[in-house]
């Protein structure tokens, strides 16, 4: 029986700051089950990424296996110059680039779930909000997150959005734990 052994991955590889001189940000939508592969490649030849995932349990039979999958499936974030740009997609797993036209708004949306999964966020897919109350988690182990509620009255959880993507994760939370942002 042939098996494949799962690409293990960082995910960040270098900074979520702007881009300077020719640097900047943009978003790589891979060819299917991609993601991994190109963030790998990215590593090898020094290219900033960052590829956020989240954790995965699969029973089979009598056995758990955890794994991790890309949170956002065919996406990479890429932050290099043209030339790098280039060399990525010659890799072949790149189906298309998405050009960011506003860095800062995608390096927060970016940063927000960075700082989730570095303080141990489960995150579950959520739908993306077209009108939300935005808000700041202040108390519990997630506090310092800012994202979206959709009824400030009844809140169950916060939504995280990549406003370019139009995707969105969320997170458990309560009405006493966040204050509404401006």
């Amino acid at each position: 029986m042939v098996t494949n052994k799962p690409v293990e991955i960082d995910e960040l590889f270098g900074d979520l700051n702007p881009g300077v001189d020719n640097f900047n940000w943009y978003v790589v939508h891979t060819k299917p089950r991609c993601e991994k592969k190109l963030a790998k490649f990215s590593q090898q030849y020094q290219i900033n990424y960052y590829l956020p995932l989240i954790d995965s349990i699969r029973v089979y039979k009598n056995r758990k296996i955890k794994f991790t999958k890309p949170m956002f499936p065919g996406y990479v974030f890429v932050k290099c110059e043209p030339k790098k740009k280039q060399q990525l997609t010659l890799t072949g797993y790149v189906a298309y680039w998405l050009p960011v036209q506003n860095q800062i708004e995608l390096i927060n949306d970016l940063q927000q779930i960075y700082s989730g999964r570095e303080l141990g966020v489960e995150f579950i897919r959520a739908e993306f909000l077209d009108k939300g109350t935005k808000v700041e988690i202040q108390k519990g182990p997630f506090a310092g997150l800012i994202g979206y509620v959709e009824d400030q009255k009844n809140i169950k959880e916060v939504i995280l959005q990549v406003t370019l993507l139009r995707q969105a994760v969320s997170v458990s939370a309560k009405a006493d734990q966040v204050r509404v942002v401006n």
